[in-house]
C-alpha cells in the first residue's frame, strides 16, 4: 500500500506528534508499505521527495498565534504533481491545518480516503490565540468537527481525546489506537557509573532523590506547579532536573527564582535523543503537572525505563498509570506529597516491581502493536471508500 502521511512539524523538531510519525513511518515501512511524509520547511526552497520520502514545502512563520507554528497559503504544484504522479493509496493526516488543507486537494483528485489522527487538545492552548477561554473552547469545538467531518475515518490516541470528539459531535468512526514506541532503548540497561557521572555534570549529591521531568517546556505543561510543590516541600535531598526546552523557559527560570528554589532546580535544556534514557533512568520519580496531553508519550518512556511515576489525574492516564503499581496519580499538594515519599521509600528499590510495570508497558505500547492497528484502520477506510463511490455512482 501506498500511504502519504502529512504534517506541519517533522524533524529535527522533537514533540510527540512528530515521535508518532516517525515510529508510524518506521514500522509500517517494515511491514511492506511505501510511506512518503509531506511537511512544511521553514526554508524558501521545496524538496521533491528526498532520498528518506520526505516532500517539504515553503511556509510562513505564525508564531505569534502559537510558538512554532507555520503556515502554507499554496502548495508547490511541482510538489503536487509529483505525489500526484505517485498516486498513494490512502493519506494519514497529522495536523488540522494547511497540510491537512492540502491533503483534502490531494485526496479529492486522486479519489483516494483520508485518516486522520487528533493530537492535540486545542482547549489547553487557548491562551495562545484567543483572549476569552470559553469563547476559545467553543470555536475549537466547531472547528475540529468542520475539519473532521472530511475524515473517513479519525483516529484517537486515547479515551480521553475520544470522549473529547465525541463532546464535539464529531461524527465520523473513531478509533481508540495508542503511539507505539520503540521502548527498548528505555529498558536496556544504563551503568550506574554513567548515571553518576550525569549527576556530577548537574552538581546533585549521591544522597540526593531526582525528580525528573521530560519535554516540551511550555505553559500548559504547568510545571510551576512542581516547582511550588518543591517550594512547600523545603526538602534539601530533593532535586527537580527539567530536561527539554520551549518557549517557557526563561518565564519558569524566573518563576523558579521567585520561589527561592533555584539549589533544588535544574534546567538542562535540549539534549541529544540517545541520552534521553539516561535522564529517564537518572530521575528515582518522574513527575508531569500537565492535563493538556492527549496521549503522554513521556509518561511511557519513563516506566518503559523503570522510572516511576507521580502525575496530576487526568483522562488520558486511564491504563497507563495504576496507583501502588507503577507510580501514583494526585490532585493537590498533599497527595503529592504523600504519594512521592511512598515512592522514595517503599518503592525505589523495589526492581520486581520496577520490572513488572516495564513488562505491561512495552506489551500495550509496542510499536508493532500501533503499525496492526493502524494497519487494519486503513485497509477498512480503503474498502470502505471503495464501497460508497461504487455505490454512489
Amino acid at each position: 500500500m501506498k500511504i502519504l502521511i502529512t504534517t506541519e512539524w517533522y524533524t529535527p523538531t522533537v514533540n510527540g506528534v512528530i515521535t508518532s510519525i516517525i515510529n508510524l513511518k518506521e514500522i509500517l515501512t517494515k511491514m511492506g508499505h511505501e510511506v512518503r511524509v509531506l511537511t512544511l520547511s521553514d526554508k524558501e526552497n521545496v524538496q521533491v521527495c528526498d532520498e528518506q520520502g520526505l516532500y517539504t514545502m515553503s511556509s510562513y512563520g505564525i508564531g505569534k498565534i502559537y510558538p512554532g507554528a507555520r503556515f502554507a497559503f499554496t502548495m508547490d504544484e511541482e510538489v503536487l504533481s509529483h505525489i500526484l504522479q505517485w498516486s498513494p493509496d490512502i493519506i494519514h493526516t497529522q495536523c488540522e491545518f494547511s497540510t491537512f488543507r492540502i491533503a483534502r486537494r490531494i485526496s479529492e483528485i486522486l479519489n483516494v480516503p483520508l485518516v486522520h489522527t487528533y493530537h492535540t487538545v486545542y482547549e489547553d492552548y487557548t491562551h495562545y490565540f484567543s483572549p476569552n477561554k470559553k469563547w476559545g473552547k467553543k470555536a475549537v469545538g466547531l472547528f475540529s468537527k468542520k475539519v473532521l467531518n472530511h475524515a473517513e475515518t479519525v483516529i484517537a490516541p486515547t479515551k480521553k481525546v475520544e470522549q473529547l470528539l465525541k463532546g464535539y459531535k464529531v461524527s465520523q468512526p473513531i478509533q481508540v489506537i495508542p503511539t507505539g514506541l520503540d521502548l527498548v532503548k528505555f529498558s536496556q540497561i544504563v551503568e550506574q557509573d554513567e548515571i553518576k557521572a550525569f549527576r556530577r555534570s548537574l552538581s546533585i549529591p549521591d544522597d540526593c532523590s531526582v525528580l525528573v521531568s521530560v519535554g516540551r517546556v511550555a505553559k500548559e505543561k504547568n510545571l510551576e506547579e512542581i516547582i511550588y510543590y518543591l517550594s512547600r516541600l523545603q526538602d534539601p535531598s530533593l532535586r527537580l532536573v527539567i530536561v527539554g526546552d520551549g518557549p517557557y523557559r526563561s518565564t519558569l527560570e524566573e518563576y523558579v527564582d521567585k520561589m527561592g528554589v533555584r539549589q533544588y532546580v535544574h534546567f538542562v535544556g535540549m539534549v541529544e535523543p540517545s541520552k534521553i534514557p539516561v535522564y529517564y533512568k537518572l530521575g528515582d520519580v518522574f513527575v508531569s503537572a500537565s492535563t493538556s496531553e492527549t496521549q503522554g508519550l513521556s509518561y511511557i518512556e519513563a516506566l518503559a525505563s523503570g522510572t516511576l511515576a507521580l502525575c496530576r489525574k487526568d483522562d488520558c492516564l486511564i491504563g497507563v498509570i495504576q496507583d501502588g503499581e507503577n507510580g501514583f496519580q494526585y490532585t493537590n499538594f498533599e497527595e503529592f506529597q504523600t504519594s512521592l515519599y511512598t515512592l522514595l521509600s517503599e518503592f525505589k528499590y523495589n526492581e520486581a516491581q520496577k520490572k513488572a510495570a516495564q513488562n505491561k508497558i512495552e506489551e500495550t505500547y509496542s510499536i508493532e502493536a500501533f503499525g496492526k492497528q493502524v494497519e487494519a484502520v486503513y485497509l477498512d477506510a480503503v474498502r470502505n471508500y471503495s464501497h460508497q463511490h461504487v455505490f454512489s455512482i
